[in-house]
């Protein structure tokens, strides 16, 4: 979720390749990274999850192939470590409203202008209109960083959103 949110990724690709090799013990391993991300000056990203918790001792093993493999295919590699499950609940609710048909015309210009100064959700969704209207408005804002909000606590009507500068890679 968090690299579908970062405006520096254009693409996304599950398990895209499967590596194989052989260990010292002569037997064959075969992985294939969770993860593969464009980005946007053009480099590649091979990332795998690490699931609930710590990295396993399996995936460590894996990870250090992975890393010089990805390397030497001018590839960053990462693992990756769950988000906070605030940050991961506050991402999901508002991955609901990614796509364009939220963005809103002229109620997201209006948005900004009404988030310019900080101030609580409930507010400036009532000063911009119909709250049935606007929040899918600013929850479509929030995701894509037209607007912001503290997602390391819960999303609630009195939370602070503000405008933002638009991110690297938005118009």
């Amino acid at each position: 979720m968090q690299l579908d949110r970062d405006p520096s990724v254009v693409a996304i690709a599950c398990r895209p390749v499967e590596f194989t090799w052989r260990r010292r013990d002569g037997t064959w391993v075969r992985h294939a990274p969770h993860l593969m991300a464009r980005l946007a000056e053009g480099r590649s990203l091979l990332a795998d999850c690490a699931g609930h918790g710590d990295i396993s001792p399996r995936l460590a093993c894996r990870a250090a192939v992975m890393e010089a493999a990805a390397a030497a295919a001018g590839w960053q590699y990462r693992v990756l470590r769950p988000p906070d499950p605030v940050l991961a609940a506050n991402l999901r609710w508002l991955a609901g409203y990614r796509h364009p048909r939220y963005r809103g015309g002229e109620l997201a210009g209006s948005a900004a202008e009404v988030f310019r100064r900080p101030r609580p959700l409930i507010e400036g969704v009532r000063e911009l209109g119909d709250p049935v209207q606007v929040f899918p408005v600013v929850f479509h804002a929030l995701w894509h960083g037209k607007l912001s909000a503290p997602l390391e606590v819960p999303l609630h009507e009195r939370v602070t959103v503000t405008a933002d500068r638009p991110r690297r890679g938005q118009a």
